[in-house]
Protein backbone atom coordinates (compact mmCIF):
# COMPACT_ATOMS: atom_id res chain seq x y z
CA UNK A 1 0.00 0.00 0.00
CA UNK A 2 1.37 3.43 -0.94
CA UNK A 3 1.87 6.25 1.54
CA UNK A 4 -1.06 8.12 0.01
CA UNK A 5 -3.32 5.10 0.43
CA UNK A 6 -2.18 4.62 4.03
CA UNK A 7 -2.94 8.26 4.84
CA UNK A 8 -6.34 7.91 3.20
CA UNK A 9 -6.96 4.97 5.52
CA UNK A 10 -6.11 7.14 8.53
CA UNK A 11 -8.43 9.89 7.32
CA UNK A 12 -11.24 7.39 6.86
CA UNK A 13 -10.64 6.00 10.36
CA UNK A 14 -10.74 9.51 11.82
CA UNK A 15 -13.87 10.30 9.83
CA UNK A 16 -15.68 7.23 11.14
CA UNK A 17 -15.14 8.10 14.80
CA UNK A 18 -15.64 11.82 14.21
CA UNK A 19 -19.04 11.22 12.62
CA UNK A 20 -20.03 8.69 15.28
CA UNK A 21 -19.54 11.43 17.87
CA UNK A 22 -21.89 13.71 15.94
CA UNK A 23 -19.21 16.28 15.06
CA UNK A 24 -19.41 18.34 11.84
CA UNK A 25 -17.77 16.94 8.70
CA UNK A 26 -16.61 20.29 7.37
CA UNK A 27 -14.22 20.72 10.30
CA UNK A 28 -12.59 17.38 9.55
CA UNK A 29 -12.22 18.03 5.83
CA UNK A 30 -10.96 21.59 6.08
CA UNK A 31 -8.69 21.63 9.10
CA UNK A 32 -6.90 18.25 9.46
CA UNK A 33 -3.56 17.61 7.74
CA UNK A 34 -1.86 14.22 7.90
CA UNK A 35 1.76 13.56 6.92
CA UNK A 36 4.22 10.67 6.85
CA UNK A 37 3.65 6.95 6.29
CA UNK A 38 1.75 5.28 9.15
CA UNK A 39 2.43 1.78 7.82
CA UNK A 40 6.21 2.11 8.25
CA UNK A 41 6.10 4.05 11.52
CA UNK A 42 6.29 1.06 13.91
CA UNK A 43 7.47 -2.56 13.51
CA UNK A 44 4.34 -4.68 13.78
CA UNK A 45 2.08 -6.86 11.69
CA UNK A 46 -0.80 -4.69 12.95
CA UNK A 47 -1.44 -1.12 11.84
CA UNK A 48 -0.12 0.54 14.96
CA UNK A 49 0.94 3.62 13.01
CA UNK A 50 -2.62 4.12 11.76
CA UNK A 51 -3.91 3.80 15.34
CA UNK A 52 -1.34 6.29 16.61
CA UNK A 53 -1.89 8.94 13.94
CA UNK A 54 -5.68 8.60 13.97
CA UNK A 55 -6.10 8.73 17.75
CA UNK A 56 -3.76 11.71 18.17
CA UNK A 57 -5.51 13.52 15.30
CA UNK A 58 -8.93 12.93 16.86
CA UNK A 59 -7.80 14.31 20.21
CA UNK A 60 -6.19 17.38 18.66
CA UNK A 61 -8.95 18.23 16.20
CA UNK A 62 -11.72 17.83 18.78
CA UNK A 63 -9.85 20.14 21.17
CA UNK A 64 -9.54 22.68 18.36
CA UNK A 65 -13.29 22.37 17.76
CA UNK A 66 -14.00 23.20 21.41
CA UNK A 67 -11.91 26.34 20.94
CA UNK A 68 -13.95 27.20 17.85
CA UNK A 69 -17.21 26.87 19.78
CA UNK A 70 -15.85 29.13 22.49
CA UNK A 71 -14.24 31.78 20.32
CA UNK A 72 -15.33 31.38 16.68
CA UNK A 73 -11.70 30.74 15.71
CA UNK A 74 -10.90 27.36 14.12
CA UNK A 75 -7.35 26.08 13.90
CA UNK A 76 -5.56 23.75 11.52
CA UNK A 77 -4.21 20.54 13.07
CA UNK A 78 -1.24 18.64 11.61
CA UNK A 79 -0.19 15.16 12.75
CA UNK A 80 2.83 13.31 11.39
CA UNK A 81 2.61 9.52 11.53
CA UNK A 82 6.15 8.85 12.77
CA UNK A 83 5.98 11.59 15.41
CA UNK A 84 2.68 10.19 16.71
CA UNK A 85 4.11 6.67 16.75
CA UNK A 86 7.17 7.74 18.74
CA UNK A 87 4.92 9.54 21.21
CA UNK A 88 3.39 6.13 21.94
CA UNK A 89 6.49 5.37 24.02
CA UNK A 90 6.88 6.35 27.69
CA UNK A 91 10.66 6.58 27.75
CA UNK A 92 11.92 9.02 25.14
CA UNK A 93 12.69 11.56 27.83
CA UNK A 94 15.67 12.50 29.98
CA UNK A 95 16.14 14.25 33.30
CA UNK A 96 19.39 16.18 33.67
CA UNK A 97 20.88 14.17 30.81
CA UNK A 98 19.92 10.79 32.28
CA UNK A 99 17.76 8.27 30.42
CA UNK A 100 15.10 6.72 32.67
CA UNK A 101 15.49 3.14 33.81
CA UNK A 102 13.03 0.36 33.13
CA UNK A 103 9.54 0.45 34.61
CA UNK A 104 9.01 -3.31 34.69
CA UNK A 105 9.29 -5.42 37.84
CA UNK A 106 11.88 -8.18 37.55
CA UNK A 107 9.34 -11.03 37.62
CA UNK A 108 6.72 -9.41 35.37
CA UNK A 109 6.22 -10.93 31.96
CA UNK A 110 5.55 -14.13 30.05
CA UNK A 111 5.95 -17.68 31.37
CA UNK A 112 5.42 -21.15 29.98
CA UNK A 113 2.70 -23.21 31.65
CA UNK A 114 1.84 -26.88 32.21
CA UNK A 115 -0.61 -27.01 29.29
CA UNK A 116 2.17 -26.08 26.84
CA UNK A 117 1.10 -22.52 26.36
CA UNK A 118 1.87 -19.25 28.18
CA UNK A 119 0.61 -16.87 30.82
CA UNK A 120 1.55 -13.23 31.42
CA UNK A 121 1.74 -11.76 34.91
CA UNK A 122 1.78 -8.05 35.83
CA UNK A 123 3.65 -7.27 39.04
CA UNK A 124 4.80 -3.65 38.69
CA UNK A 125 2.94 -2.63 41.84
CA UNK A 126 4.38 -4.16 45.05
CA UNK A 127 0.99 -5.47 46.24
CA UNK A 128 0.42 -7.18 42.89
CA UNK A 129 3.84 -8.81 43.13
CA UNK A 130 3.13 -10.02 46.66
CA UNK A 131 -0.24 -11.40 45.59
CA UNK A 132 1.14 -13.38 42.64
CA UNK A 133 3.97 -14.79 44.75
CA UNK A 134 1.49 -15.73 47.46
CA UNK A 135 -0.59 -17.72 44.97
CA UNK A 136 2.59 -19.50 43.89
CA UNK A 137 3.57 -20.01 47.56
CA UNK A 138 6.89 -18.27 47.00
CA UNK A 139 8.78 -15.86 49.22
CA UNK A 140 8.54 -12.09 48.57
CA UNK A 141 12.07 -12.00 47.13
CA UNK A 142 11.60 -15.01 44.84
CA UNK A 143 13.59 -15.02 41.60
CA UNK A 144 12.26 -15.14 38.07
CA UNK A 145 13.54 -18.71 37.76
CA UNK A 146 11.57 -19.73 40.83
CA UNK A 147 8.40 -18.18 39.39
CA UNK A 148 9.00 -19.99 36.11
CA UNK A 149 9.33 -23.34 37.86
CA UNK A 150 6.11 -22.86 39.82
CA UNK A 151 4.07 -21.70 36.83
CA UNK A 152 5.02 -24.89 34.99
CA UNK A 153 2.78 -26.64 37.54
CA UNK A 154 -0.27 -24.59 36.49
CA UNK A 155 -2.53 -24.62 33.45
CA UNK A 156 -2.64 -21.11 32.01
CA UNK A 157 -6.37 -20.43 32.31
CA UNK A 158 -6.57 -21.98 35.78
CA UNK A 159 -3.86 -19.59 36.98
CA UNK A 160 -5.60 -16.69 35.21
CA UNK A 161 -8.81 -17.41 37.13
CA UNK A 162 -6.99 -17.90 40.42
CA UNK A 163 -5.23 -14.56 40.00
CA UNK A 164 -8.51 -12.79 39.20
CA UNK A 165 -10.26 -14.31 42.21
CA UNK A 166 -7.49 -12.88 44.38
CA UNK A 167 -7.62 -9.43 42.77
CA UNK A 168 -4.31 -9.99 40.97
CA UNK A 169 -3.32 -9.47 37.35
CA UNK A 170 -2.53 -12.33 34.97
CA UNK A 171 -3.91 -13.53 31.63
CA UNK A 172 -3.45 -16.66 29.57
CA UNK A 173 -2.22 -16.30 26.03
CA UNK A 174 -5.02 -16.87 23.54
CA UNK A 175 -5.25 -17.00 19.80
CA UNK A 176 -7.69 -14.58 18.24
CA UNK A 177 -10.05 -17.47 17.48
CA UNK A 178 -10.02 -18.43 21.16
CA UNK A 179 -10.67 -14.86 22.24
CA UNK A 180 -13.49 -14.07 19.83
CA UNK A 181 -15.47 -17.03 21.22
CA UNK A 182 -14.82 -16.05 24.84
CA UNK A 183 -17.90 -14.73 26.74
CA UNK A 184 -16.13 -11.43 27.43
CA UNK A 185 -15.33 -10.92 23.75
CA UNK A 186 -18.94 -11.68 22.87
CA UNK A 187 -20.19 -9.18 25.46
CA UNK A 188 -18.18 -6.24 24.09
CA UNK A 189 -18.15 -7.22 20.42
CA UNK A 190 -20.49 -4.43 19.32
CA UNK A 191 -19.35 -1.74 21.77
CA UNK A 192 -17.84 1.29 19.98
CA UNK A 193 -14.27 2.24 20.93
CA UNK A 194 -15.54 5.57 22.33
CA UNK A 195 -18.97 5.70 23.96
CA UNK A 196 -20.74 8.99 24.70
CA UNK A 197 -23.71 8.67 27.06
CA UNK A 198 -25.95 11.56 28.05
CA UNK A 199 -26.52 11.46 31.81
CA UNK A 200 -29.11 14.23 32.19
CA UNK A 201 -30.47 17.40 30.65
CA UNK A 202 -28.96 20.75 31.60
CA UNK A 203 -28.86 24.16 29.92
CA UNK A 204 -26.24 24.76 27.25
CA UNK A 205 -22.89 25.91 28.53
CA UNK A 206 -22.04 29.51 27.72
CA UNK A 207 -18.91 29.88 25.53
CA UNK A 208 -15.69 30.86 27.29
CA UNK A 209 -14.08 33.68 25.32
CA UNK A 210 -10.29 33.62 25.66
CA UNK A 211 -7.98 36.53 24.96
CA UNK A 212 -4.61 36.01 23.29
CA UNK A 213 -2.92 36.94 26.55
CA UNK A 214 -4.76 34.18 28.41
CA UNK A 215 -4.43 31.56 25.68
CA UNK A 216 -2.72 28.34 26.80
CA UNK A 217 -4.24 26.13 24.13
CA UNK A 218 -7.66 25.27 22.73
CA UNK A 219 -8.85 23.99 26.13
CA UNK A 220 -7.91 27.15 28.03
CA UNK A 221 -10.26 27.63 30.97
CA UNK A 222 -11.26 23.95 31.17
CA UNK A 223 -10.69 22.34 34.57
CA UNK A 224 -9.83 18.65 34.80
CA UNK A 225 -9.79 16.42 37.87
CA UNK A 226 -7.46 13.60 36.88
CA UNK A 227 -7.75 10.49 39.08
CA UNK A 228 -5.74 8.07 36.95
CA UNK A 229 -2.63 5.90 37.17
CA UNK A 230 -0.15 4.04 34.96
CA UNK A 231 -0.37 4.98 31.24
CA UNK A 232 -3.73 5.27 29.42
CA UNK A 233 -5.47 7.59 31.89
CA UNK A 234 -2.41 9.80 32.51
CA UNK A 235 -1.82 10.05 28.74
CA UNK A 236 -5.37 11.34 28.38
CA UNK A 237 -4.83 13.88 31.16
CA UNK A 238 -1.45 14.94 29.75
CA UNK A 239 -3.07 15.47 26.35
CA UNK A 240 -5.78 17.69 27.82
CA UNK A 241 -3.05 19.64 29.65
CA UNK A 242 -1.01 19.96 26.45
CA UNK A 243 -4.08 21.60 24.89
CA UNK A 244 -4.31 24.14 27.70
CA UNK A 245 -6.58 22.60 30.34
CA UNK A 246 -5.88 23.11 34.05
CA UNK A 247 -5.22 19.47 35.01
CA UNK A 248 -5.08 18.65 38.72
CA UNK A 249 -3.66 15.13 38.96
CA UNK A 250 -4.86 13.48 42.17
CA UNK A 251 -3.23 10.31 43.46
CA UNK A 252 -3.25 8.59 46.84
CA UNK A 253 -0.46 8.88 49.34
CA UNK A 254 -1.31 5.33 50.40
CA UNK A 255 -0.44 3.81 47.02
CA UNK A 256 3.04 3.27 45.58
CA UNK A 257 4.39 5.60 42.94
CA UNK A 258 5.98 4.55 39.65
CA UNK A 259 8.60 7.31 39.20
CA UNK A 260 9.75 6.25 35.72
CA UNK A 261 6.21 6.66 34.38
CA UNK A 262 5.01 9.41 36.71
CA UNK A 263 7.76 11.84 35.70
CA UNK A 264 6.80 11.96 32.04
CA UNK A 265 3.07 11.72 32.69
CA UNK A 266 3.21 14.78 34.96
CA UNK A 267 4.06 17.21 32.17
CA UNK A 268 1.70 20.18 32.10
CA UNK A 269 -0.16 19.07 35.21
CA UNK A 270 -0.38 20.12 38.81
CA UNK A 271 -0.20 17.27 41.32
CA UNK A 272 -1.69 16.63 44.72
CA UNK A 273 -2.64 13.66 46.88
CA UNK A 274 -5.83 12.76 48.71
CA UNK A 275 -6.82 9.75 50.78
CA UNK A 276 -10.37 9.03 49.65
CA UNK A 277 -10.90 6.73 52.63
CA UNK A 278 -10.68 9.88 54.75
CA UNK A 279 -13.86 11.89 55.25
CA UNK A 280 -11.94 15.17 55.15
CA UNK A 281 -10.27 14.32 51.84
CA UNK A 282 -13.57 13.13 50.38
CA UNK A 283 -15.02 16.53 51.29
CA UNK A 284 -12.07 18.21 49.59
CA UNK A 285 -12.72 16.24 46.42
CA UNK A 286 -16.43 17.10 46.53
CA UNK A 287 -15.52 20.79 46.74
CA UNK A 288 -13.17 20.47 43.77
CA UNK A 289 -15.90 18.73 41.77
CA UNK A 290 -18.18 21.76 42.17
CA UNK A 291 -15.87 23.83 39.98
CA UNK A 292 -14.52 21.19 37.61
CA UNK A 293 -15.54 20.60 34.00
CA UNK A 294 -14.09 17.13 33.46
CA UNK A 295 -13.80 14.27 35.94
CA UNK A 296 -11.33 11.72 34.57
CA UNK A 297 -10.82 8.42 36.40
CA UNK A 298 -9.37 4.93 35.96
CA UNK A 299 -10.10 3.45 39.39
CA UNK A 300 -11.05 -0.20 39.65
CA UNK A 301 -14.64 -0.72 38.44
CA UNK A 302 -17.17 0.66 40.96
CA UNK A 303 -14.39 1.89 43.25
CA UNK A 304 -15.40 5.55 43.06
CA UNK A 305 -19.13 4.79 42.92
CA UNK A 306 -18.80 3.17 46.34
CA UNK A 307 -17.52 6.51 47.68
CA UNK A 308 -20.19 8.63 45.99
CA UNK A 309 -18.12 9.73 42.98
CA UNK A 310 -19.86 7.79 40.22
CA UNK A 311 -21.16 9.39 37.01
CA UNK A 312 -24.81 9.56 38.12
CA UNK A 313 -23.90 11.18 41.46
CA UNK A 314 -21.59 13.77 39.94
CA UNK A 315 -24.02 14.64 37.14
CA UNK A 316 -26.53 15.53 39.85
CA UNK A 317 -24.12 17.48 42.06
CA UNK A 318 -22.26 19.17 39.17
CA UNK A 319 -24.69 19.53 36.22
CA UNK A 320 -22.91 20.00 32.92
CA UNK A 321 -19.93 17.80 33.82
CA UNK A 322 -18.06 15.37 31.57
CA UNK A 323 -17.38 12.13 33.46
CA UNK A 324 -14.72 10.08 31.67
CA UNK A 325 -13.94 6.51 32.70
CA UNK A 326 -11.35 3.98 31.59
CA UNK A 327 -11.51 0.23 32.16
CA UNK A 328 -9.50 -2.75 31.02
CA UNK A 329 -12.26 -5.08 29.81
CA UNK A 330 -15.32 -2.89 29.20
CA UNK A 331 -18.66 -2.27 30.91
CA UNK A 332 -20.36 -5.58 30.04
CA UNK A 333 -19.56 -9.26 30.36
CA UNK A 334 -18.09 -11.58 33.01
CA UNK A 335 -14.73 -9.76 33.06
CA UNK A 336 -16.10 -6.23 33.30
CA UNK A 337 -14.82 -5.78 36.88
CA UNK A 338 -11.47 -7.50 36.43
CA UNK A 339 -8.28 -5.53 36.74
CA UNK A 340 -6.07 -5.37 33.70
CA UNK A 341 -3.24 -3.60 31.94
CA UNK A 342 -2.22 -3.11 28.31
CA UNK A 343 0.18 -6.07 28.24
CA UNK A 344 -2.43 -8.41 29.70
CA UNK A 345 -5.13 -7.30 27.26
CA UNK A 346 -2.71 -7.74 24.33
CA UNK A 347 -2.06 -11.31 25.46
CA UNK A 348 -5.71 -12.22 26.04
CA UNK A 349 -7.01 -10.75 22.76
CA UNK A 350 -4.65 -12.76 20.56
CA UNK A 351 -2.36 -9.94 19.48
CA UNK A 352 0.79 -11.48 20.95
CA UNK A 353 0.06 -14.85 19.35
CA UNK A 354 -0.57 -13.28 15.94
CA UNK A 355 2.53 -11.08 16.19
CA UNK A 356 4.65 -14.12 16.99
CA UNK A 357 3.46 -15.99 13.90
CA UNK A 358 4.01 -13.00 11.58
CA UNK A 359 7.46 -12.29 12.99
CA UNK A 360 8.50 -15.95 12.66
CA UNK A 361 7.63 -15.77 8.98
CA UNK A 362 10.10 -12.90 8.50
CA UNK A 363 12.83 -15.16 9.85
CA UNK A 364 11.94 -18.13 7.69
CA UNK A 365 10.65 -20.00 10.73
CA UNK A 366 7.45 -21.87 11.30
CA UNK A 367 4.25 -19.89 10.91
CA UNK A 368 2.03 -22.23 12.89
CA UNK A 369 2.01 -24.06 16.21
CA UNK A 370 2.49 -22.51 19.63
CA UNK A 371 5.13 -19.80 19.55
CA UNK A 372 6.23 -17.66 22.47
CA UNK A 373 4.07 -14.51 22.63
CA UNK A 374 5.48 -11.43 20.92
CA UNK A 375 4.29 -8.15 22.45
CA UNK A 376 3.85 -4.93 20.55
CA UNK A 377 6.96 -2.69 20.51
CA UNK A 378 5.01 -0.08 22.47
CA UNK A 379 1.99 -0.06 24.80
CA UNK A 380 -0.32 0.56 21.86
CA UNK A 381 -3.60 -0.12 23.63
CA UNK A 382 -2.74 2.23 26.49
CA UNK A 383 -1.74 5.15 24.31
CA UNK A 384 -4.52 4.70 21.77
CA UNK A 385 -7.03 4.50 24.62
CA UNK A 386 -5.63 7.65 26.22
CA UNK A 387 -5.96 9.70 23.04
CA UNK A 388 -9.36 8.23 22.19
CA UNK A 389 -10.55 9.13 25.68
CA UNK A 390 -9.26 12.70 25.22
CA UNK A 391 -11.18 12.83 21.93
CA UNK A 392 -14.34 11.57 23.62
CA UNK A 393 -13.99 14.15 26.38
CA UNK A 394 -13.61 17.04 23.92
CA UNK A 395 -16.51 15.71 21.83
CA UNK A 396 -18.72 15.51 24.94
CA UNK A 397 -17.62 18.98 26.06
CA UNK A 398 -18.59 20.38 22.65
CA UNK A 399 -22.03 18.81 23.06
CA UNK A 400 -22.47 20.58 26.39
CA UNK A 401 -21.90 23.86 24.52
CA UNK A 402 -24.15 23.03 21.56
CA UNK A 403 -26.98 21.08 23.21
CA UNK A 404 -26.40 20.99 26.97
CA UNK A 405 -26.49 18.03 29.33
CA UNK A 406 -24.03 16.10 31.46
CA UNK A 407 -22.11 13.38 29.64
CA UNK A 408 -20.25 10.17 30.38
CA UNK A 409 -17.39 8.98 28.16
CA UNK A 410 -16.30 5.35 28.21
CA UNK A 411 -13.17 3.78 26.75
CA UNK A 412 -11.70 0.36 27.52
CA UNK A 413 -8.41 -1.26 26.57
CA UNK A 414 -10.27 -4.28 25.20
CA UNK A 415 -12.58 -2.04 23.16
CA UNK A 416 -9.53 -0.26 21.76
CA UNK A 417 -8.11 -3.68 20.95
CA UNK A 418 -11.21 -4.50 18.91
CA UNK A 419 -10.84 -1.16 17.10
CA UNK A 420 -7.14 -1.80 16.41
CA UNK A 421 -7.88 -5.21 14.90
CA UNK A 422 -10.59 -3.64 12.72
CA UNK A 423 -7.92 -1.47 11.08
CA UNK A 424 -6.52 -4.52 9.29
CA UNK A 425 -3.06 -6.07 9.24
CA UNK A 426 0.16 -5.58 7.34
CA UNK A 427 1.42 -9.10 7.93
CA UNK A 428 5.16 -9.89 8.01
CA UNK A 429 5.99 -6.84 5.86
CA UNK A 430 4.94 -4.70 8.81
CA UNK A 431 8.21 -5.79 10.41
CA UNK A 432 10.48 -5.77 7.40
CA UNK A 433 9.37 -2.40 5.97
CA UNK A 434 9.22 -0.48 9.25
CA UNK A 435 11.67 2.24 10.19
CA UNK A 436 13.62 0.99 13.23
CA UNK A 437 12.83 2.66 16.53
CA UNK A 438 15.51 5.08 17.78
CA UNK A 439 17.65 4.05 20.72
CA UNK A 440 16.87 5.52 24.11
CA UNK A 441 20.20 7.19 24.73
CA UNK A 442 21.81 10.46 25.78
CA UNK A 443 22.93 12.50 23.91
CA UNK A 444 19.61 12.00 22.20
CA UNK A 445 19.26 10.11 18.95
CA UNK A 446 19.07 12.78 16.19
CA UNK A 447 15.48 11.85 15.28
CA UNK A 448 14.38 12.15 18.91
CA UNK A 449 16.37 15.36 19.40
CA UNK A 450 14.60 17.01 16.46
CA UNK A 451 11.18 16.20 17.92
CA UNK A 452 12.03 17.03 21.56
CA UNK A 453 11.72 20.12 23.71
CA UNK A 454 13.15 21.23 27.02
CA UNK A 455 10.68 21.04 29.90
CA UNK A 456 11.57 22.93 33.09
CA UNK A 457 11.02 20.85 36.20
CA UNK A 458 8.78 22.77 38.53
CA UNK A 459 9.91 22.80 42.14
CA UNK A 460 6.82 23.08 44.32
CA UNK A 461 5.74 26.70 44.30
CA UNK A 462 2.75 26.24 46.54
CA UNK A 463 2.68 23.26 48.80
CA UNK A 464 5.59 21.14 49.84
CA UNK A 465 4.31 19.22 52.81
CA UNK A 466 7.47 19.41 54.91
CA UNK A 467 10.58 21.52 55.23
CA UNK A 468 12.68 18.39 54.67
CA UNK A 469 10.92 17.73 51.38
CA UNK A 470 11.67 21.27 50.24
CA UNK A 471 15.32 20.92 51.16
CA UNK A 472 15.59 17.62 49.30
CA UNK A 473 13.98 18.94 46.12
CA UNK A 474 15.98 22.15 46.11
CA UNK A 475 19.33 20.51 46.77
CA UNK A 476 22.05 20.96 44.19
CA UNK A 477 21.44 17.43 42.92
CA UNK A 478 17.71 17.87 42.40
CA UNK A 479 16.34 17.66 38.83
CA UNK A 480 16.25 20.92 36.92
CA UNK A 481 15.52 20.14 33.27
CA UNK A 482 13.74 17.43 31.31
CA UNK A 483 13.83 16.76 27.59
CA UNK A 484 10.68 15.17 26.20
CA UNK A 485 8.90 14.70 22.89
CA UNK A 486 6.72 17.57 21.76
CA UNK A 487 3.07 16.71 21.36
CA UNK A 488 2.54 15.34 17.86
CA UNK A 489 -0.73 17.21 17.23
CA UNK A 490 0.55 20.57 15.97
CA UNK A 491 -2.03 23.37 16.06
CA UNK A 492 -1.79 26.48 13.91
CA UNK A 493 -2.18 28.78 16.91
CA UNK A 494 0.68 27.92 19.26
CA UNK A 495 0.58 28.57 22.96
CA UNK A 496 3.22 30.85 24.43
CA UNK A 497 2.82 29.30 27.90
CA UNK A 498 5.81 27.22 28.94
CA UNK A 499 4.94 23.62 29.82
CA UNK A 500 6.50 22.47 33.08
CA UNK A 501 6.77 19.08 34.80
CA UNK A 502 6.27 18.84 38.56
CA UNK A 503 7.82 15.32 38.60
CA UNK A 504 6.54 14.62 42.12
CA UNK A 505 2.98 13.48 42.85
CA UNK A 506 2.28 15.86 45.74
CA UNK A 507 3.54 19.25 44.64
CA UNK A 508 0.44 21.42 44.92
CA UNK A 509 -2.46 22.26 47.18
CA UNK A 510 -5.75 20.58 46.21
CA UNK A 511 -7.25 23.75 44.75
CA UNK A 512 -7.97 25.34 41.40
CA UNK A 513 -5.92 28.04 39.76
CA UNK A 514 -7.73 31.38 39.33
CA UNK A 515 -10.02 31.27 36.31
CA UNK A 516 -8.45 32.53 33.09
CA UNK A 517 -11.65 34.25 32.07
Amino acid sequence: MSTAQALLTVRNVVQGLWRSAGLPNDVLHKYLRLTGDPDTALPSSFRLGVAAQASVALAGLSAAYVHFLNTGEMQHVTVDARHAALEFSESYYTINGTVPGGAWDDIAGIYATKDQTFVRIHTNFPHHRRGILSILQLSPNASRDAVAQELLKWNSKVFEDEAAQNGMCATAMRSFDEWKNHPQAQAIRDAPPVQLLKLNDTPKRKPLPVTNHEYKGPLTGVRVLDLTRIIAGPVCGRTLAAHGADNLWITSRNLPSLPVLDADMSRGKRTTQLDLKSGDDQNTLHKLVQSCDIFLQSYRPDGLEEMGFGPIELAKSRPGIVYAGLRAWGWEGPWQKRRGFDSLVQTALGFNADEAVAFAMTKGGKSHGILAPKPFPIQALDHSSGYLLAFGIAAAFSKIITEGGSWEVRVSLAGTGNWLRSLGRLGPTGFTNATPLPKKIYPLDPEIAELSMEVPIRIAKVALRTHEAAEELMSKDSPSIMTALKHSAILSKPSHILIEAPIGLNMDHPMWLPSAT
